[in-house]
């Protein structure tokens, strides 16, 4: 987490010497310490960044930029004065394992925290869930290795897969997120998903209302307590 402790600290030390050493503090103003911090580039900590990491759902497809989730994430976190970037780093027709294969490349951003929304293309081709849970858990592991928070959104398919398949791939999701002590948006598509006035003709991305909605009552319910944390700022006494 970032801090600013040094402008406390050089603070503190001419309150020390006023009382330690009259003959230093009278040469050694609050002007000059302020002085002294702009000398050595004191700067305020960098925006907080947040990742938002997955596919279709994520690039907002079929919508406006400024339309798909995490550009309206940005908005939402910014209008409660959060000093923040929200990246999208969305791929359409992504699957866990090209992710997987270009994840070196997009945690060069450093993000504070990562939103992973991926799997459904995989569900979509039918592939063995086996292949895609280890796939999201390798996922998960290198970007907490690299120093991020994690948030898991949740999904669920429809039953034209059979219902053994459906039920076990809703159910990854929470296992994995207990596995590795996530936070889970429980299902990132709920209050809209099936919904002819949510969703565009293909019933499967979200028009702009819909991510609003998204937004509003299934993100920003988890996000907002992990930016609030993210934000404070550490200033010794």
């Amino acid at each position: 987490m970032k801090r600013i402790t040094l402008f406390c600290f050089l603070v503190f030390s001419v309150v020390l010497l006023t009382g330690c050493e009259g003959e230093v503090a009278d040469d050694l103003s609050v002007g000059q310490v302020e002085q002294n911090v702009e000398d050595l580039n004191l700067q305020k900590p960098e925006p907080l960044v947040i990742l938002a990491l997955g596919d279709s759902l994520t690039e907002g497809l079929g919508v406006k930029k400024t339309n798909n989730y995490p550009a309206l994430l940005e908005q939402a976190l910014r209008a409660k004065g959060f000093d923040l970037k929200v990246v999208n780093s969305g791929l359409s027709g992504e699957t866990s394992s090209g992710l997987k294969s270009r994840l070196d490349w997009v945690l060069q951003l450093e993000p504070d925290l990562t939103i992973l929304n991926i799997g459904a293309n995989d569900a979509m081709r039918g592939l063995p869930l086996e292949l895609t849970q280890g796939n999201i858990e390798q996922i998960i592991n290198k970007i907490q290795n690299s120093g991020s928070q994690v948030i898991l959104a949740g999904m669920q398919i429809y039953d034209n897969l059979g219902r053994e398949y459906v039920a076990g791939f809703k159910d990854m999701y929470p296992a994995v997120a207990n596995k590795h002590e996530l936070l889970m948006i429980p299902f990132f598509l709920e209050h809209v998903a099936g919904d002819p006035k949510l969703n565009q003709d293909d019933m499967i991305h979200p028009t702009a209302e819909g991510y609003r909605i998204i937004v509003e009552q299934n993100i920003m319910p988890v996000v907002l307590p992990v930016v609030e944390k993210l934000a404070q700022v550490e200033v010794l006494p």
